[in-house]
This record gives structure tokens, sequence and C-alpha cells, in this order.
């Protein structure tokens, strides 16, 4: 990944320290395993946790050195390790295990934290969707379809839709969290040949990590999932994204992303203020949906393994997860700084002549005895008029001879009433509170 879409918490969790940290503790474990099956001399097992090597950028280095010779991460690193303890002690090191036992166990130890990490960040976001969304609940805005002028709505009632989605993302991830969470120390194809499950449960046990049936790896449906998890943040991160940068075009100005001092929109043109975070967060997320096809393709693998899933998972699982967790604070970062301005969207609710009370001035006359399609030819003609003739569209149907004629009146005070339109949006934030409650931990 590069520097510039790096965070502090992934950095940190995918570095080669940290994985070498990992196998390295995945090694002792099973030798303690070992020791207390009476496999191994408990004093073996002591004296490899005691003159186990300390994992620093110089350990990285050796271990690179010694791939160059072996061609293998894990064997070199065995033998670094084992080379630290001495012999006979450090013989013991890997006793059972093949490779992937040890490397499947970490990554997927990895993947559960950096899944802890991502549900932190969306913790955060769906705070800061949900209180911007009862500021803004009573913000009343021009809801648009197909990119067109449809009913009013309010600015709170799309954030709030917003954090509804980023919970059941989070539902997802969760989820991911569970099915990524396991660990297995089986052996060359699993059936235990080489080492007792007793080892294979207390590693799980320690780590936190569930043992289960495997080959020599562990299936990658599982990780595949985690890839959708994020790839489905990244989705909706770029739906927010999407709307926002359509909110800030010139031509609607409703909203603006936060703008520091000495900030510069454009080296060539000192106005331009651009949605650079919104497009940002729309351009990674292709990145992130994308990684997700390239591990679906790793679920298919030869036999009981191959390492045609290796060099992608090198790749893609650091990637993915770190840029997830970019998005994520990008956006929320985006959303706390968010200039929301009403007049703008007050403006543009009117700058269609009230043709957008169109249904429930349909309704009205649906009431009046006309029939639906005789209704709707009706306002529809008075709606082209209205707009054409850039006339208020009441004023336009008043003048109808087909509708001042009608006995009773017709009555479209309720049809033109904004509140009206909006009287039921508590049901959304009724259902923002309920998740909101739901999540104790969310802070």
């Amino acid at each position: 990944m590069i520097d510039r879409y790096r965070t502090e918490e992934m950095s940190a969790l995918w570095s080669e320290q940290a994985k070498f940290s990992r196998w390295l503790e995945v090694e002792l474990l099973a030798t303690e395993a070992h020791a207390q099956l009476g496999i191994v001399e408990n004093t073996v097992a002591v004296a490899c946790r005691q003159r186990a090597p300390r994992v620093d950028d110089a350990f990285v280095d050796r271990v690179a050195r010694r791939e160059e010779i072996t061609h293998h991460d894990v064997a070199a690193f065995v033998d670094i390790v084992q080379e630290q303890i001495g012999s006979p002690d450090g013989s013991w090191i890997h006793y059972g295990l093949t490779s992937t036992d040890v490397v499947d166990t970490a990554l997927c130890w990895a993947l559960r934290d950096a899944a802890d990490v991502i549900l932190e960040a969306l913790d955060r976001l769906i705070v800061v969707l949900a209180q911007r969304a009862e500021e803004h609940r009573d913000t009343v805005m021009i809801g648009r379809t197909h990119g067109i002028h449809a009913e009013p709505t309010t600015f709170g009632l799309k954030l709030a839709l917003w954090a509804l989605q980023v919970d059941r993302d989070r539902s997802r991830m969760k989820a991911a969290r569970a099915s990524i969470a396991v660990m297995k120390l089986s052996g060359a194809v699993g059936t235990f040949s080489n080492i007792p499950p007793e080892v294979e449960d207390h590693v799980g046990s320690v780590l936190g990590l569930d043992p289960v049936p495997a080959t020599q790896v562990v299936a990658r449906d599982r990780h595949a999932e985690f890839l959708w998890a994020c790839a489905s943040i990244a989705a909706t991160c770029e739906m927010i994204a999407v709307e926002l940068r359509h909110l800030q075009r010139t031509e609607v100005g409703e909203v603006r992303e936060g703008f520091a001092d000495g900030q510069k929109g454009s080296s060539a043109m000192p106005h331009k203020r651009n949605p650079i975070s919104a497009e940002t967060i729309s351009g990674l997320a292709r990145v992130v949906r994308s990684n997700l096809l390239a591990g679906l393709q790793d679920v298919a693998l030869w036999h009981e393994r191959d390492i045609s899933h290796s060099s992608v998972e090198r790749v893609i699982l650091p990637d993915t997860s770190t840029l997830a967790h970019y998005l994520i604070r990008r956006l929320s970062v985006l959303m706390e700084r968010l200039e929301v301005l009403p007049d703008a969207m007050t403006k543009n609710l009117e700058s269609s002549f009230r043709v957008v009370f169109s249904q429930p001035v349909l309704l009205a006359l649906v009431q009046s005895g006309l029939t639906r399609d005789e209704a709707y030819r009706i306002v529809q003609r008075n709606a082209m008029i209205a707009w054409d003739e850039r006339r208020d569209f009441r004023e336009v149907l008043e003048s109808d001879a087909e509708i001042s004629s009608r006995q009773p009146a017709v009555d479209f005070d309720a049809a033109f009433d904004v509140s009206h339109s909006l009287r039921h949006i508590s049901r959304t934030f009724d259902a923002l509170g309920e998740m909101m409650a739901a999540h104790t931990n969310v802070r």
C-alpha cells in the first residue's frame, strides 16, 4: 500500500515485524502444547520461549537474506528462529507442522484484528452520521430521482438512511470476523498425521481462534467473505460520496466539503473548491471492489492446496483492509466537517415552481371524484405549463377550468404543505434510534 492511503493502525498490523511476531508466537505455543502432552520436555519449551529472537528490523533482514537461499519464506524464518534458540532445543520448533499451519493461523489472526480495527472505525462513522442526521432532521430539501426533482425530503432523512446502511455493513463485517477468526494446525493435508489435535486446540484457545477442519489450508471462502464485507463497506462509502459530489456541483450547491486555511482547490483557478475527499473515496472504492474478484478466484485451489492464492493474498488482504479503514476514516472526517447550506436547499426546492407537489395534487383530484387517469392527465398538463411558462404550479392549477368548475372545490392546502409531505419521517428516525440503542458499545 502506498503511503498516501496508509493508516497507522493497519500499517502496524500488516508490517513484516507484526507478521513474523505472529508466526513466532504460533510456533512457540505449538511447542508448549507438545510439552503439555509430554512429547517435548517442558524444559525445551521454556528454553524456546526464553531464547526466542526479538522480532525487529534486524530479524526481518536476516529472514530476508536467508530466503534468498531457501526460496521459501517460512523455511527461512524457521531456520533463523532455530539458529537463535540453538540446538538441541531449537530443533523442536515447527515440530509436526507444515508451513501453512503457521501462515494461515497467523493470517487469520491478522484478519480478525483488522476486522476489529474496521469495526471501530465503522462505529465512529455511524455516530457521526446519526448525529448529523438529528441535526438536519428538519432541513428540507428536494429529493431527486433520475437526477430530476421528485418530492421534498430532508437532509437529515438522507443521513439517517446512510447511517442505517453503514450499520448493515457493520453486521456484515462482524459476520466476516466470525468466519475468519479461525485457525488450523492439522498438518500437510489436514489429517493430523504428525501432530495431535490437542496442539491445535491449545494454540487456538490461547489466540482466541476457533480450530476448523481444513486441508493444508483454511478454506478461502472465509477470506473471500472478509473481502466481500470490505467491498460492501467501500460501496456504501462511494454511494455517500457520489451523492455528496452531486450536491456540491455549482448548479446545486447544497453542501460543501470543509476547506482548511491555506488549502488550494486548483493550481490554475484560485476560485475552485473541489470535492476532493468524496472523489478520492469514489476512486479507492473501485480498488476495493476489484480485489474481491481476485479473492473469489482464490477459493478454487488444486487438490489439498496450491500456492496460486498466496501471491494474490499478500497484496489484496493488507491493501483491502487498509483501504476499507482509510475510506471509513476519510468519510467520517468529511461528514464531520461538511458544510450544509439550507438556504440553497430551499432555493432549489422552490426553483421548479412547486411542480414537485404533483402527486398529492393528483391524489386530491382523485379524492374529488376524478378517475386516476383523468386526474393524472390534468396534473401533468398543468405541471408542463408551470414549467414551460415558469409560473407557480398552484396558480396554474387554480386557473384550469376543469379544476375550478368542480364542486365542491378541490382543497389544495394539504397538497402544497411541505410539513404534510414530511409528516411520517419519524418512522425512519425511530429505526435509527433503535439501531443506536441496540449498539451500546457505540460511543
